[in-house]
């Protein structure tokens, strides 16, 4: 006799082995026909898997949250497939689910884009013929075998224990996969391929280029075409078209990897990091900034030459080898170090704008988000371990007050002690407890990550969440207690003997480039007040007022305002469009009328105008806005 239990606690008997349809049918019909998998004592298994014992079994629909990766799973087997019919010289590799979609890389021909539209009509083909997909396993020696002819997988093969391997079959065609897949093709009813990339194998430039293709797949066309208009959204929101239009900031040859920022994107950046100071100055940081370049013996020391080498750029200076620095952290510890310092004088918070180098891989550059060169918002705050909890809850306000600047939200994730990693179980436990009683007084939901935590201490992650709702890991609050070990960094108690302190290092906006990049799509362009490189342009319809505008321009800038004057001998209708497509949130028509009266006529972005705005009236009510770094210009001149 087999009893299966179900979560709501019923059990029902059965007097031999059965199978998850067998079990699901019992339900009901219907019932089974939606079931895509199962859990089988907290393991997800295919619904044909055979239940030989007592066991606690949950079945898997489409309303589960494991449903779309097993959906997804299954659609990169079927695309595989699919290019196999197609390319039957290709070889096929692996084929993960990635956020939001799946890949498969093929050792085969480059294609293009233009080339999906076959790949696609012949997975509709394989979904049509809803082909059973069948798990298979058998001895490693069989499994190696099996695929004589296909070298990847048996890279892949030889690296697995002995044992059994599985395999998924559907038709024609079998790959090696754990599992587990949906019942048959048919279930892959919305799908959509949606670029092709190079990738090496394994990752290694010195092996094979393969070809990378990328698709999604959903349970439905409506989820389906949800989802193609929000990679839509955001191809219009790229940061890179944006940043080119707006003549923000470029690339080129000679620096990879490495921004050149314009003269409109200097304003912006002096206008968010002017803010970043503002913040930490009201939250008691003081602002340092250390050397680039640092001899080898302190990266040697903090154990950056040992574990991070491979990503640092290196000089001979004086025929001492010396390291470009990838973090701020060494430099911090030797700003500490260089007097003696009381438990009175702590916490230390020590804020840096420091610019790091850390070598990227030239494939995986991508616009302001992915550089080789960077600046870090550091701080690292040395403190006594009594104060943990409450300088956490110190920097957890101060991002809650940054990030809502911006109208950005946000969650958190605790991450914990790792398998490998130092200090003592003491200090672990004093170091989460710290963390956890901030994120408990604090009162926001966060996400526990058991185990996840760094090698030196448990962090918290914060994740933005931006205006179309994609989420962004930026800032971060971690624990260590590493560097203050290595670097012998001490303060005297209230006992008159030398304590080690406790170190946090944090970022708010983690990466300046990033963030602005996030920055950029998150507003589309259209900057509030505050932030925009331009916040108003001045269009005199004529040549005789030139002047008049250059006047007025002058006096905006004596009074703080980013302002221009558009005086070319083109049309008004022109200057204004173009304006507006460089997202200028304020065009400021001068005629005659205007400069008797001492007015102006302003266009906004949303294509209200308002009449015989007085110039006083403008720069208070632009300068009002902007001190109080306003998301919108509601009522600005009302």
């Amino acid at each position: 006799m087999i009893n299966i239990t179900f979560p709501d606690g019923t059990v029902r008997a059965f007097e031999s082995p059965v199978d998850g349809f067998t079990v699901a049918a019992g339900i009901s019909e219907g019932f089974a026909r939606n079931c895509l998998a199962m859990e089988l004592n907290s393991r997800l298994v295919d619904m044909s898997t055979r239940l030989h014992e007592d066991a606690g079994i949950r079945f898997i629909t489409t309303k589960d949250p494991e449903a779309l990766e097993i959906l997804r799973h299954t659609a990169a087997h079927v695309m595989a497939q699919a290019v196999l019919r197609l390319y039957p010289d290709a070889q096929p590799t692996i084929g993960p689910v990635v956020a939001d979609g799946f890949y498969y890389d093929f050792d085969m021909e480059p294609i293009s884009e233009d080339d999906f539209g076959k790949i696609e009509a012949e997975m509709k083909k394989i979904v049509k013929e809803k082909q059973p997909i069948e798990r298979r396993e058998v001895p490693k020696d069989q499994a190696l075998e099996f695929y004589s002819d296909e070298p990847y997988k048996r890279e892949l093969i030889e690296e697995l224990e002995d044992g059994t391997i599985s395999f998924y079959k559907q038709g024609e065609f079998t790959d090696l996969c754990r599992g587990p897949h949906l019942p048959h093709t048919g279930f892959v009813r919305a799908f959509k391929l949606l670029r092709v990339s190079g990738a090496y194998w394994r990752g290694d430039s010195n092996r094979p280029q393969l070809q990378r293709i990328y698709g999604t797949a959903f349970f439905d066309k409506k989820e389906l075409n949800q989802y193609l208009e929000f990679l839509e959204e955001a191809r219009k929101r790229d940061h890179r078209k944006i940043g080119a239009a707006l003549d923000l900031f470029s690339f080129h040859e000679e620096a990879p990897g490495m921004a050149f920022f314009h003269p409109r994107g200097m304003e912006l950046w002096n206008a968010l990091l002017d803010y970043w100071r503002q913040e930490h100055r009201a939250a008691g940081y003081v602002e340092t900034k250390t050397p680039i370049i640092l001899h080898r013996s302190l990266w040697e020391q903090s154990g950056h030459w040992e574990n991070y080498r491979e990503n640092m750029y290196t000089v001979t200076i004086d025929e001492t080898e010396s390291a470009i620095k990838p973090m701020n952290c060494p430099g911090g510890m030797l700003l500490f170090k260089r007097r003696r310092h009381s438990y009175r004088d702590l916490p230390v918070r020590a804020a840096e704008i420091g610019l790091v180098h850390r070598h990227e891989l030239s494939g995986v550059l991508s616009g302001l988000f992915r550089v080789r060169a960077f600046h870090q918002d550091d701080a690292h705050i040395f403190m006594t371990p009594d104060m943990i909890e409450s300088e956490i809850l110190g920097v957890l306000h101060l991002v809650e007050r940054m990030y809502s600047t911006f109208g950005l939200g946000f969650h958190l994730e605790l991450s914990t002690r790792p398998e490998k990693s130092i200090g003592t179980d003491a200090q672990w436990e004093q170091a989460t407890s710290g963390l956890t009683g901030a994120l408990e007084t604090y009162g926001a939901d966060y996400k526990l990550n058991e185990g996840d935590g760094a090698f030196y201490g448990p962090k918290v992650d914060i994740h933005i969440k931006d205006a179309i709702g994609r989420t962004w890991q930026c800032g971060t609050i971690q624990l260590d207690m590493s560097l203050p070990e290595r670097f012998d960094l001490s303060y005297v108690g209230n006992d008159n003997e030398k304590h080690r302190p406790v170190m946090i290092h944090r970022v708010i906006f983690g990466s300046i480039e990033r963030f602005l990049g996030i920055l950029v799509e998150h507003f589309a362009g259209r900057f509030p007040l505050w932030m925009a490189p331009v916040q108003a342009v001045i269009l005199p319809i004529n040549d005789s007022l030139a002047p008049f505008a250059a006047e007025i321009n002058s006096r905006f800038f004596r009074a703080g305002l980013r302002t221009s004057v558009d005086d070319r001998t083109e049309s008004l209708n022109k200057k204004v469009r173009e304006a507006q497509l460089a997202k200028t949130p304020l065009i400021l028509t001068v005629g005659d009328r205007e400069k008797s009266a001492g007015t102006l006529a302003v266009r906004t972005l949303d294509g209200q105008v308002h009449h015989g705005v007085p110039m006083d009236t403008f720069i208070n009510a632009v300068s009002d806005n902007v001190q109080n770094r306003s998301l919108d210009m509601a009522g600005l001149f009302q």
